[in-house]
């Protein structure tokens, strides 16, 4: 009988521990599921404002013949983000982020210097869009982020970072900001 009441209680707790390994399992499973997807969303919005972006070049083109510079600049940059690097590293990503901010700034620059254009409802419906798409894709940053978070502790609580690894789930990198002094300063505005 004693035996019997043995088995029973490590029966118990094997089935116990292979309940808690498969909830486990399938939660990091779910996790990883949603960082990719999170991942994938930022790639579209990403996509979306690369063609966009030549669209916005065309008009400011026809008014601003002679600033080919900024012209060549935001093409390069708008290539950086969508190349293979930057849509599978955040990282990089990141990076490449950081270049076309600074090429569309330029751009704008150049389109304010031309009233007409700046009255344009082509162009202003393009930079209401790419605005638009701005939005998105920071909402898009935001749930990647969430997710990586949730992922990353997942991995890292205990019991869980003692099978985590062993089955193949890693910890993923946050998007953040490249570049870090861009933003240390609050930007200054003066009329």
């Amino acid at each position: 009988m004693e035996i019997l009441s043995v088995l029973l209680v490590v029966l118990g707790v094997v089935v116990i521990g292979g309940i808690w390994f498969v909830s486990m399992r399938n939660g990091l499973v779910r996790l990883n599921i949603r960082v990719d997807e999170a991942w994938s969303d930022i790639t579209v919005q990403l996509k979306r404002r690369a063609d966009l972006i030549p669209n916005l070049i065309e008009t400011v083109k026809g008014y601003a013949k002679h600033e080919a510079q900024v012209f060549e600049n935001v093409t390069k940059a708008r290539a950086a983000t969508i190349s293979g690097e930057a849509l599978a590293d955040p990282h990089k990503a990141a990076e490449a982020e950081n270049m076309l901010q600074g090429a569309l700034k330029s751009l704008f620059a150049v389109a304010e210097a031309y009233p007409v254009l700046q009255a344009s409802q082509n162009f202003l419906s393009l930079q209401a869009e790419l605005s638009d798409t701005e939005d998105k894709i920071m909402a898009s940053r935001r749930f990647y982020n969430g997710g990586v978070r949730e992922l990353n502790t997942k991995i890292q609580v205990w019991p869980n970072s003692f099978f985590a690894k062993g089955l193949g789930f890693v910890e993923r990198a946050f998007y953040e900001v490249a570049d870090l002094a861009a933003i240390q300063n609050a930007p200054q505005v003066k009329f």
